[in-house]
């Protein structure tokens, strides 16, 4: 079980910046465009729980502890 308070929850662009990649990079891997990760990050749009679980994995960050605007 995960301890709660071993993960603080951060934004999008912070996972993604932790994880040492830029949104070009980020948005590569995740095969979306930069604009559409810019949106998710900025809260224009709302990933789908694939592209969720897709960036958990990319940014190896849990899910639950990302805030998504």
């Amino acid at each position: 079980m995960i301890n709660i308070t071993q993960y603080p929850k951060i934004t999008m662009a912070a996972a993604r910046v932790n994880a040492g990649l830029s949104q070009d990079q980020a948005s590569k891997k995740l095969d979306i465009s930069k604009e559409t990760l810019s949106n998710y990050e900025n809260g224009k749009t709302k990933p789908s729980w694939n592209m969720v679980k897709k960036m958990e994995e990319v940014y190896n960050f849990p899910s639950d502890f990302i805030i998504f605007p």
